[in-house]
């Protein structure tokens, strides 16, 4: 059976007990002092002993890393929860010690209680490619037995096939005076990509103009509409608008993914990419349907490797989706080493935090980082900050009093407020339930006061959408 065929019965229709096919043959194959990955041997240095493998202690800490000037203005609105990391430390019985992150309140799967009791005494190389146990734990077991094997990751996860990897920009969506700012600094430093997000609370033909002003025409710009553009009939006019400007070369999930017309519409219509996170519809739909340009592609080690497969069979391109700070992003850049098809600029948002963990920045020079070659993850952890910004680790995802407030340049002013849900603001534009798209629109959060009038909006804006007219 090929590799291409595999991964589509992995990722499609058959599913694979992990456990068992793990413990069958990657397991058995470290045991041999050789990996077999996707079919193919690996030469590893692994220890001779078959228990220094073993788990012996598993150690986690949890960070709350604050976000520089300009997110914290935007990620504090919707999802200030960003800011909590768990750093998650692997000690082997050979004494190697590897490092994960998982950021707590958006991951694909959180390590548990349950997770590190399960891992305890098992041996890393059985486990490490099941992707339930979580994104910090998973990551910490892939960087403890690299360090054992005195390999990179990327040489656990396949061949490598690049040096260096593609890496974007991101910040959630801000006014365009702070989504210029941003784009130019990442300019600065060695970006030649950023994502950001296209919303009806935010006027997205400024975006684009304030950013035309300050980077150049070779910069690119992908629009996350999160399916707010609703339909393709009221989206097109838009797009077609925005594609005047060069800098704009993606459009990710502009309508609901699930539209087959819609989308193939969209893209006839403008000559802008359209990109769509993996699995829905599902792939096979997607490909025979012709929906979209490329994917986004995320979550665990198997599915990230199943998904690019795929990817790549079809030849179509895609950006690597993994959240958090430079510990994660490191590990991100070693799927960018073996993932043929992962040409797009990875998504990874570790520019949102004031630090990014490391003792050595992630650098950037002309839109491309270098792969790591250093054993396990080849990136060191700066515990200095990480005991700087230590907390207890919150009991449930935290949830401050948020009261945001979007004005339209003839006096409308609506005011929505957190009830408890992530998306809660999103929901009510992908819901159709604000009014669309319009030039001079602004959204920003609204302080408490402590006012009478701030306590009333913010209970009835907790119960749905308070529009106050013109």
């Amino acid at each position: 059976m090929s590799k291409i065929h595999t991964a589509l019965l992995q990722s499609s229709t058959v599913k694979i007990g992990r456990r068992r096919f793990l413990s069958s043959s990657v397991g058995a194959a470290a045991y041999a002092g050789c990996w077999f990955l996707d079919g193919v041997p690996k030469a590893a240095a692994a220890p001779n002993s078959n228990r220094a493998f073993e788990i012996a202690s598993i150690d986690r800490v949890t960070v709350k890393v604050p976000f520089r000037e300009i997110p914290h203005r935007a990620m504090s609105r919707e999802i200030p929860h960003w800011m909590y990391s768990e750093i998650c430390s692997v000690k082997l019985k050979s004494g190697h010690v590897g490092h994960g992150e998982t950021l707590l309140y958006y991951t694909y799967e959180a390590t548990e209680d349950a997770d590190v009791a399960s891992a305890i005494g098992r041996n890393a190389v059985e486990i490490m490619w099941d992707d339930e146990l979580g994104a910090g734990l998973q990551m910490a077991l892939f960087d403890a037995v690299g360090k054992a094997c005195e390999v990179p990751v990327h040489a656990l996860l396949g061949t490598q096939l690049a040096d260096e990897t593609p890496l974007a920009w991101w910040n959630i969506d801000t006014s365009p005076k702070d989504m210029a700012a941003e784009c130019a600094e990442a300019y600065r430093q060695g970006y030649r990509a950023y994502k950001t997000k296209g919303r009806p609370w935010f006027d997205v033909w400024a975006m684009c103009e304030e950013t035309a002003k300050v980077v150049p025409n070779d910069f690119h710009v992908a629009l996350d509409f999160n399916d707010t553009l609703l339909t393709a009939e009221q989206g097109i006019p838009i797009l077609k608008e925005l594609a005047e400007f060069p800098q704009m070369t993606i459009w990710e999930t502009p309508i609901f993914q699930d539209d087959i017309a819609g989308n193939q519409a969209i893209r006839k219509a403008t000559r802008v990419p359209v990109a769509m996170h993996y699995g829905n519809p599902d792939a096979i739909v997607a490909l025979k349907k012709d929906i979209c340009d490329g994917f986004v592609i995320g979550g665990g080690a198997s599915r990230i490797r199943n998904r690019g497969t795929v990817a790549a069979m079809a030849d179509k391109p895609f950006w690597l989706q993994i959240v958090g700070t430079g510990i994660t992003a490191t590990w991100s850049k070693h799927f960018g080493a073996v993932l043929s098809h992962a040409k797009w600029p990875a998504v990874n948002c570790h520019q949102l935090y004031q630090h990014q963990l490391l003792t050595e920045p992630i650098k950037v020079e002309n839109g491309m980082s270098a792969i790591p070659t250093g054993v396990g993850l080849g990136c060191e952890i700066d515990w200095d900050v990480v005991e700087k910004y230590k907390v207890r680790k919150p009991a449930r995802r935290p949830e401050p009093p948020r009261l945001i407030e979007t004005t339209w340049p003839d006096g409308r002013r609506m005011y929505i407020a957190n009830n408890g849900k992530v998306n809660f603001m999103l929901t009510i534009g992908q819901q159709g339930r604000m009014p669309y798209f319009e030039r001079g629109v602004f959204t920003e959060l609204l302080p408490d006061d402590g006012s009478v009038r701030w306590k009333s909006l913010y209970a009835a804006a907790r119960k749905g959408p308070v529009l106050i007219p013109a």
